[in-house]
């Protein structure tokens, strides 16, 4: 890539996540190259992804507000705000919000992982149906899509 971007809020894609959580693209693949891509997610107390890992892509993310619990393997760390975990690829993970709401900054390289929050996500420009939410099967689709593999349910 020989170009900078610059990405303003305008230009980025807000999508419904799990339990009600937003995730918001802030840098996709198009417009890094391929590169990376950075995401920020709002979500709730509870919110918590399939213990899963990542066959395509390695994974950092930056809690900047709020409390979780990383499981990194079959070990559980404390993550407090300000604090970052690294996940090579092929590493199983997840983690659960445990205070009100958090906000979570996702970095993946190298891109792609959006089209995958892109097919189970609602975008929030768009109207919501009745009874929306992203079940287990439409989650699990999307991640295969992705070289994403679930390993387990939500810890």
């Amino acid at each position: 890539m020989t170009m900078a971007y610059i990405a303003h809020p305008e230009q980025q894609q807000t999508l419904e996540w799990i339990g009600g959580g937003l995730f918001t693209i802030l840098l996709d693949g198009q417009a890094t190259a391929g590169q990376l891509t950075v995401g920020l997610f709002d979500v709730p107390r509870g919110e918590a992804p399939p213990f899963h890992f990542h066959t395509r892509e390695d994974e950092v993310f930056v809690l900047l507000k709020g409390e979780a619990l990383v499981w990194v393997g079959e070990e559980c760390h404390k993550l407090n705000a300000g604090g970052a975990v690294y996940l090579p690829r092929n590493i199983p993970h997840g983690y659960r919000i445990t205070s009100a709401r958090a906000d979570l900054l996702l970095i993946t390289t190298p891109a792609g992982i959006e089209e995958m929050f892109r097919h189970a996500g609602r975008d929030i420009t768009t109207p919501r149906p009745d009874g929306f939410e992203i079940s287990r099967e439409r989650l699990a689709e999307a991640a295969a899509l992705r070289g994403n593999v679930i390993v387990g349910p939500a810890r």
